[in-house]
């Protein structure tokens, strides 16, 4: 690891020197990737500067134990124990920090929810996930812009799409893929009885053009009235968009906008995310037969995370995680979900490294 330490600390300096030349700045391009692996490099380096010192400090602390007795010895052997520790905590912080990078990491990603099982119920659950994420959204200081929409009778959505930008967006958001299940009375039932319900939630890494080409020849492209709650544009012209990759099949549409341009250039925007998360589970299921879609059938036993009404319980079937504050959760307080999740992933790649 001390050597990997090292050539990292090295790599920081080079890359300081290049943001340096006044030629980095003519070039965009190159001036986001060094100041992105800059950011990477440097929490990295700032820890083993410090581990460095306090292992310099316990060396220094244990040749001057051997000399002391009484009171200094007792203070001295208190702060051997700190250096120990801070060594150990360092050290385990450095090990989380080197651990592969995601792909996807420094990209922003575009969410989609939709009403699966359970009709209307579904789509007001298909509601409370998006007003979810929208607050959660805010605490992480993340922006927030809905792409586009389709309400259904109650209020809720048969499906909603959604962009985040923001530090560690992806890392956290994709967890959240995956059918997502409610129990509760709905407003719909006159008898008060349970009924469970379902909604899936998919989260695509955001796709710049350069990583998706899309041909033209390959798009078909149909235009539409808009429908549901609007503006003087709705259901009097024909802005609404829904674009069709034919090779894939993957269709896109888009009504939100009042103008018909701006509504393609959003389809677009997903259909390119779409097939960029296509491509990577193709290479992703390639080294390994055993994964799954995040989506799945959108059917109530394959679920992800369970949210039960009536006991106020949250519970994450992957990483066995239970919690009696939905009420809070619902309200945008997914911290302690989302920090669980990263923890578990961060455990299983240590496990894997060690193994």
């Amino acid at each position: 690891m001390l050597d990997r330490l090292t050539s990292l600390e090295r790599e920081l300096r080079d890359v300081d020197a290049m943001l340096a030349d006044p030629d980095v700045f003519a070039d965009q391009q190159r001036l986001v990737k060094l100041t992105r692996r800059r950011k990477e490099l440097e929490p990295i380096v700032d820890r083993a500067t410090e581990l460095r010192r306090v292992t310099d400090d316990l060396a220094t602390a244990r040749e001057m134990f051997a000399e002391l007795s009484g009171d200094d010895r007792e203070a001295m052997r208190e702060e051997i124990d700190s250096s120990d520790r801070r060594i150990e905590e360092l050290e385990a912080e450095i090990r989380v920090l080197l651990l592969p990078r995601d792909p996807n990491d420094d990209r922003n990603v575009i969410v989609e929810i939709r009403g699966a099982e359970g009709g209307e119920e579904a789509n007001l659950f298909a509601r409370d996930l998006f007003e979810m994420y929208k607050v959660f959204a805010s605490r992480q200081r993340w922006q927030f812009e809905v792409m586009g929409s389709s309400p259904s009778d109650l209020g809720g959505f048969s499906d909603v799409t959604f962009q985040l930008k923001g530090d560690g967006v992806w890392s956290r958001m994709k967890h959240e893929a995956g059918p997502h299940r409610v129990q509760r009375v709905p407003v719909t039932e006159s008898q008060g009885r349970v009924h469970t319900s379902s909604a899936t939630v998919s989260v695509l890494p955001e796709a710049e053009e350069v990583d998706v080409v899309l041909d033209p020849n390959d798009l078909t492209f149909d235009v539409y009235r808009s429908s549901g709650p609007g503006g003087q544009s709705v259901n009097t012209t024909d802005s609404a968009v829904r674009v069709t990759h034919k090779p894939t099949g993957l269709v896109v549409a888009m009504q939100d906008e009042k103008s018909q341009l701006q509504n393609k250039a959003r389809a677009l925007v997903v259909l390119r995310s779409r097939l960029l998360k296509l491509e990577q589970d193709r290479q992703a299921a390639e080294q390994s037969d055993a994964r799954k879609s995040q989506v799945g059938g959108g059917g109530r036993s394959e679920k992800i995370r369970t949210y039960n009404f009536k006991e106020n319980r949250i519970s994450d079937h992957r990483i066995g995680f239970t919690a009696y504050n939905l009420d809070k959760v619902l309200a945008g307080e997914l911290d302690e979900v989302s920090d669980a999740l990263v923890h578990d992933e961060r455990t299983r790649q240590l496990e894997d490294l060690g193994d």
